[in-house]
């Protein structure tokens, strides 16, 4: 085979990153374990039960209850799958901000749910007023995100769970790349901080755990037993999962990368993540480009689409928003050194595109 793997080294979009060596080892060591069928595979089963108490302790919960899934997408799909079946209606409704993940029409889709967007305020964070205006008697579940995957923006999370709690309905929070930052901020948004039921956080994004590795946790074991299929021909008859069969690469690998960062390498990542995120804000901003004031490690500004594709040929691994703006994310692999060749090329392409404007 010739193919080569991504190198990092000009990848600015993405919310993976490189694996922490320990990570890497453990997923090698795992991969063939199944913790679909954890009483035929009981040492990765065991590595499972770990990281769910370890991503408990990450979120203030207690007592967790959970499992390591494919991603945010899986663990958002179930958090939907797990309030329909837990409610009492014909006509299921989930209330989420526009800034909710792609994942949540894929729940719908999926589940036959409706899924009611409501527009964000002017700070691209959930309207209180337009999400309590949407909650009806149907609704099964208020979604709040805590870290937008476009601008970083945190919802008020103690509000939104309070509207959900005041409709019937359960409360979910996205914080599939957030929720290894936000545990070193002033931003409420865990267990302990609002009546939240369901919650995806994903090792394998600022965890730096190997992908697929994502988290799905719940306060209440009802939520895990209203997922649970019943599994004869396996040795463990049930299971609570979407996927079924899984590798242990992500299990092992989500509990040595935790076992070696939590807390204060995790700490120094995201310290590091947002004093370079603020750099490279106020850095554009000395050269006249409109970049969004970083509340987490990601900066979202306007871009020219010439420029965007002069640094695209240049092998810059850059995406945009849905209105437009170019996302840098500050992920662990992202280093000064790297931001400084970025705004190199930049400057050149910035030129390029005056020059060829003066020569038209």
């Amino acid at each position: 085979m010739d193919a080569a793997p991504q190198d990092f080294t000009r990848v600015l979009s993405s919310m993976c990153t490189v694996p922490h060596p320990d990570a890497r080892d453990a997923a090698a060591a795992f991969l063939a374990d199944n913790p679909g069928d954890p009483a035929t595979y009981p040492a990765v089963s065991e590595l499972e039960s770990g990281v769910v108490e370890m991503l408990g302790e990450v979120t203030n919960l207690a007592e967790p209850h959970g499992y390591v899934a494919s991603g945010g997408t899986e663990a958002n799909i179930q958090a939907v799958r797990a309030a329909r079946d837990l409610a009492d209606t014909d006509s299921p409704n989930v209330v989420a901000p526009e800034s909710a993940h792609f994942s949540f029409p894929k729940a719908a889709d999926l589940l036959n749910v409706e899924l009611r967007l409501v527009p964000v305020g002017d700070d691209r964070r959930a309207n209180l007023d337009a999400v309590r205006a949407a909650v009806d008697s149907d609704t099964v579940m208020v979604v709040g995100v805590a870290g937008t995957t476009e601008f970083g923006r945190v919802d008020p999370i103690p509000a939104l769970g309070d509207l959900a709690a005041d409709g019937g309905a359960l409360f979910h929070v996205d914080a599939a790349w957030g929720g290894f930052c936000l545990p070193f901020t002033e931003y409420d948004w865990d267990f302990s901080d609002a009546p939240v039921d369901t919650m995806t956080i994903d090792p394998h994004k600022m965890g730096r755990a190997p992908i697929p590795a994502g988290g799905f946790l719940a306060r209440d074991p009802a939520v895990l037993d209203a997922l649970a299929v019943d599994t004869p021909y396996l040795e463990t008859t049930g299971q609570a999962t979407l996927t079924g069969t899984r590798s242990g690469a992500g299990v092992a690998g989500a509990h040595a990368a935790i076992s070696a960062l939590w807390p204060d390498g995790y700490r120094e990542t995201y310290e590091r993540g947002m004093e370079n995120a603020r750099w490279l804000a106020s850095e554009l901003r000395t050269r006249g480009y409109d970049a969004i004031s970083p509340t987490l490690p990601l900066v979202a500004f306007d871009l020219p689409p010439s420029e965007f594709d002069a640094l695209r040929e240049r092998e810059w691994r850059i995406s945009r928003t849905a209105s437009g703006e170019t996302r840098v994310v500050c992920m662990p692999h992202v280093t000064r050194e790297m931001l400084t060749d970025f705004l190199t090329d930049l400057d050149d392409a910035r030129a390029g595109t005056t020059v060829n404007a003066r020569e038209c």
